[in-house]
């Protein structure tokens, strides 16, 4: 018998429903919400509101593409949490209502997990591309930045995390003292390939362990452009190109340092990355560096897995269908939690 898993995302400010059958990734539907551009960051209110105009069309859209019917599914898994309240809230009720309509069973899936074992979704039967138990992952996004080691596909350990900020965070907002707009991390990263990363030096913390802080790189990057600014009004437009190429260095080779700490540590060599800020290019190329350097056996998510999405949802959901691990009908989204 096969088993298809609707997963539905909604996290944040995309709306998004994947099909997977057997493991296998059938459809990924994803609806942004270009609102939030104006004001510079996500307003959870109007997020929500989108979300409740994407859901039905997008869930529809994910089913048509998988070329299947509604009876076919065996459960819907959807994320309960980590993210804005409002729009889990939407993702969580239609869920409940659709799988009640349909008389099959709800999977609740927690956002972090998901984008670990998105290395697991696959793209045929034969795909088995994914790295080998245990492994490290450094989670990176805009409100997440995590070394985790990961046992199985329900057994995961933090050991490192951001104290602060996120490495994500903190390239938005330094992006949006450059003027570039929101969301910032994917024009730093395309400004980056053009400048110098050593032109300039920023911040980087000395934090014990495995664990990150970022708020003392973003003190540190507004600090070097209000000096400059003194002298020279035209500072920032003239030092673009530097200024992104210098920023992205100094987040990635923080990043980089503790994980490599981390992986020598624990004698690990299975390293994976994932999260929005694992599209960056630079990040990505040191990946490649170190795996050459150091015998890593490295894992890259393709990129329409980094950001959020539903078929890092529906191929959780399928693990913990395996596993006989479904959810009450009177679960609540949460906005907090951990892995």
């Amino acid at each position: 018998m096969n088993i298809t898993i609707l997963g539905i995302e909604t996290s944040c400010d995309d709306t998004s429903a994947a099909v997977i059958r057997d493991g296998v990734l059938l459809s990924n539907v994803i609806a942004g919400q270009a609102v939030h551009e104006a004001y510079g960051g996500v307003v959870p209110e109007l997020a929500s509101r989108a979300h409740q105009q994407n859901i039905i069309p997008v869930v529809s859209e994910a089913i048509k593409r998988a070329g299947i019917d509604k009876s076919e599914l065996s459960a819907i898994a959807f994320t309960r949490g980590p993210g804005l309240l409002g729009s889990l809230l939407v993702g969580t009720s239609f869920a409940k209502g659709f799988a009640a309509s349909l008389q099959i069973p709800i999977i609740e899936v927690n956002h972090l997990q998901a984008h670990v074992l998105a290395h697991f979704i696959k793209t045929s039967l034969d795909d088995d591309r994914h790295p080998k138990f245990p492994f490290l992952c450094l989670l990176v996004s805009g409100g997440n930045s995590q070394i985790i080691k990961v046992l199985a596909y329900d057994y995961m350990e933090v050991i490192g995390q951001t104290i602060d900020d996120a490495a994500g965070e903190a390239f938005d907002k330094c992006a949006k003292v450059m003027g570039l707009g929101y969301p910032g991390g994917p024009v730093v990263n395309r400004l980056a390939n053009e400048g110098n990363p050593r032109a300039f030096s920023f911040n980087k913390p000395r934090i014990p362990g495995y664990d990150y802080s970022f708020s003392g790189l973003k003190t540190s990057f507004l600090y070097t452009l209000r000096d400059a600014l003194k002298e020279n009004p035209d500072f920032i437009g003239q030092n673009m190109a530097d200024l992104c190429a210098s920023l992205q260095a100094t987040v990635v080779d923080i990043l980089m340092d503790k994980l490599r700490k981390a992986a020598n540590d624990l004698g690990m060599k299975e390293v994976a990355v994932a999260g929005g800020v694992s599209a960056n290019s630079g990040l990505r190329d040191t990946f490649c560096e170190h795996a050459e350097k150091y015998g890593w056996n490295i894992y890259l998510p393709p990129n329409a897995f980094t950001t959020d999405n539903a078929a890092m949802v529906a191929i959780t959901g399928y693990f913990k269908y395996l596993g006989s691990d479904f959810c009450p009908m009177d679960a609540v989204p949460f906005a907090r939690v951990q892995l």
